[in-house]
């Protein structure tokens, strides 16, 4: 194959990296990212990685891309004018949604109860009727069926979702549907929830579903759009697309169901930080990829990370796995702003990279965390490896509007902005840790994105979480995890029953059929044989419970009373985990899965022989200084590309690369493993590190 190529589009930046199978060399680039038109900023990257890496475009044999056009879409209210067949009675089921609300006090008076994607006037409902157990009690018209379709079609719909209850049962009446459908409009992308989620809960599978067909004519234009400018640029390589749960997809498989890529980016960082940790001898990990916009935190437990089967996008609960990312809006670009209680915040808004923070030069005027970074020395006057020039000027300017809002210096008032975006980062972080049962002292926090070094040291003093792990390549890192992702795909059926009573020939049958399934789907996406990989999962409550949790399984496990046992077992743990108890009480089956994987050769970095602890010829400016708490003091700048396995940079002091920045502060060191990762620690370890 020769090279592989990971993208990352992000707010602020687009990343690119670039692996060298022959060789394990990898070769780097950030450049801006351009949002109206994100290929543009894509190709422009892309040129400039085959200059740095000196091979041509047709050498470039897969291209990974991670996509934030789904999400965009989502948030920015941009998606397609769905049209929506459900079953008679049950049109309002997107109105309806669930009896929840945000937050633990006065939720129910705040909310904002979003308008279904899917609305009522382009919401039809069939006589069709199939009852729990999947008999259909009256039969489908298929004259009504027609009628519908052309009413919504004439309608101006640009996608139609067919979601019927019990359809998870037998998918019989869907599928019938969807050919009607597409014998009369062959090119309206119709979706149906027993390809999207044929799973019980008919909100959940529903929205997933209109969902799906939102996002189908945005993610269309987009990819088709990305191929031709592809194809344009002599770049012939497949492109996949990565996934939300951490795997990647196809192009045709991202067209065909992209609600499964609304965590497309913060994934691919997920699966790097859990990589980097283990090299560094860490399984559990907490990271954050910190970029110009916003900040993805994430969990990774025994060496995974952590994959939910429901995640939140904007105000919509999606039943899509995905990994268990938490975004807030803390970034490089976040606006800082004295409102009328006179109390400083930092976000959500951002400056985004046009125009960006105000030393950027670019017309920003607004005080941003990177100017605040600037003002304090944590930032050099250059970024890129100098390709950028920094305007300190500006940033004095724009920060002097907070120092006067509030009466400060504005020392004092860069400072608030950088402690309050870390406790932004903090509370994120808990979300991911304590709120799910972990304690992050038990933890090392990975530093992602072009921020995030700059920011590690500060929060692994507020949660706890040692030691701070700066990898070589920070800010591409989730273009890294990209490169390290497995082609993945899950396939499963809802079979509600108590575990002492289910028959274990039907779960078998119901497992073979998955199986088949996901075989046939590794074989369209031409996946060898030895590459191939089924895992198994159930998912188990207590009987009557309101939420499931997923348990690994072994197909043996079915056999016999023992692998019951187990199954049970395992869950209590993870119950324990999650709640803080167990009770004595039956426990239910509710859904089967077969996690299909198709397994890409992974990523080895080379290891380094240890060298002294002396870091003195990676110093390029001795006389730097930083403010910290109310003070000036001196932090030297060392060059990253310097530093050897085994050197010790003791705080406070600056280190700088290509692609981010790294803050040690005082009464802390780095030490650099044999991996390149930088190793952060309170003094008081420096004797035993």
């Amino acid at each position: 194959m020769g090279y592989r190529l990971g993208i990352d589009v992000g707010g602020t930046f687009t990343d690119l990296l670039l692996f060298n199978e022959n060789t394990g060399k990898m070769f780097l680039t950030k450049t801006p990212s351009t949002p109206s038109d994100p290929s543009i900023g894509v190709l422009d990257g892309i040129q400039k990685i085959c200059e740095i890496a000196s091979i041509g475009p047709l050498e470039i044999g897969l291209i990974l891309h991670g996509t934030t056009v789904a999400t965009n879409a989502v948030l920015e209210g941009k998606g397609g004018r769905v049209g929506l067949i459900t079953t008679r009675g049950f049109e309002q089921v997107l109105h309806v949604a669930r009896g929840q609300t945000p937050g633990p006090l006065a939720g129910w008076i705040i909310m904002i109860k979003p308008d279904p994607l899917a609305p009522l006037e382009l919401t039809r409902g069939i006589s069709a009727r199939q009852n729990a157990t999947g008999e259909v009690t009256c039969p489908l018209d298929e004259a009504e069926i027609r009628t519908y379709v052309q009413e919504l079609h004439d309608a101006g719909i640009e996608a139609l979702t067919v979601s019927l209850i019990n359809s998870y049962v037998d998918p019989a009446l869907e599928v019938r549907i969807k050919k009607i459908a597409l014998e009369m409009y062959p090119e309206l992308p119709v979706t149906i929830s027993a390809d999207i989620l044929p799973e019980f809960r008919e909100y959940e599978r529903t929205l997933t579903t209109v969902m799906n067909s939102y996002l189908r004519p945005k993610m269309h234009v987009y990819l088709e759009g990305m191929e031709e400018k592809l194809r344009t640029a002599s770049l012939r390589s497949p492109m996949n697309i990565v996934r939300s749960n951490g795997g990647v997809m196809s192009l045709g498989a991202a067209r065909e169901r992209p609600v499964n890529t609304l965590l497309s980016g913060p994934s691919g960082g997920a699966v790097a930080a859990s990589y980097v940790g283990g090299l560094a001898g860490y399984k559990n990990i907490l990271s954050f990829d910190m970029g110009g916009t916003s900040t993805d935190v994430a969990i990774s437990v025994g060496g995974v990370p952590n994959v939910v089967r429901e995640t939140r996008v904007g105000y919509y609960p999606v039943k899509a796995p995905s990994v268990d990312v938490r975004t807030v809006g803390a970034g490089g670009g976040s606006i800082a702003h004295v409102p009328l209680t006179g109390a400083l915040r930092v976000g959500p808004q951002s400056a985004g990279a046009e125009p960006g923070p105000a030393c950027y030069g670019a017309g920003g005027t607004a005080p941003t965390v990177t100017d605040a970074n600037v003002l304090l020395g944590y930032l050099p006057p250059t970024l890129l490896g100098g390709a950028m020039k920094l305007v300190p000027e500006r940033a004095v300017e724009a920060v002097s509007q907070i120092a006067n809002a509030m009466d400060l210096s504005i020392e004092q008032a860069a400072e608030g902005i950088y402690d309050i975006v870390n406790e932004n980062m903090f509370g994120a972080l808990r979300l991911v840790s304590v709120q799910k049962g972990y304690d992050p002292r038990e933890f090392a926090l990975v530093a992602l994105g072009g921020a995030g070094p700059l920011h590690a040291n500060a929060l692994s003093v507020l949660i706890g979480s040692w030691p701070s792990i700066i990898p070589p390549t920070p800010g591409v890192l989730s273009a890294l995890g990209f490169l390290h992702s497995d082609i993945r795909n899950e396939f499963s059926r809802t079979i509600i029953c108590l575990l002492r009573k289910i028959p274990r020939g039907e779960m078998r049958a119901k497992f073979n059929e998955l199986t088949r399934q996901a075989n046939a789907w590794l074989k369209t996406e031409k996946i060898s044989n030895a590459e191939q990989e089924l895992n198994y999962q159930v998912d188990l409550r207590y009987h009557r419970q309101g939420y499931e949790f997923p348990v690994d399984i072994q197909l043996n496990w079915l056999e016999n009373e023992r692998g019951l046992n187990q199954m049970v077992e395992v869950f209590k743990k993870v119950h324990q985990q999650s709640f803080g108890f167990n009770i004595d009480h039956e426990i239910e089956v509710v859904n089967l899965r077969v996690v299909a994987l198709g397994k890409v050769r992974k990523l080895e970095l080379s290891k380094n022989r240890m060298s002294s602890a002396e870091a003195g010829k990676a110093v390029v400016n001795a006389n730097h200084r930083i403010y910290f708490r109310g003070q000036w003091v001196k932090a030297p700048i060392y060059d990253r590309y310097r530093l050897q396995s085994g050197n010790i940079v003791r705080g406070p002091a600056v280190i700088v690369q290509n692609d981010s920045t790294t803050l040690i502060l005082p009464k802390h060191f780095g030490k650099v493993d044999a991996y390149q990762n930088l190793l952060l620690w309170p003094s008081s370890k420096l004797g035993r590190r």
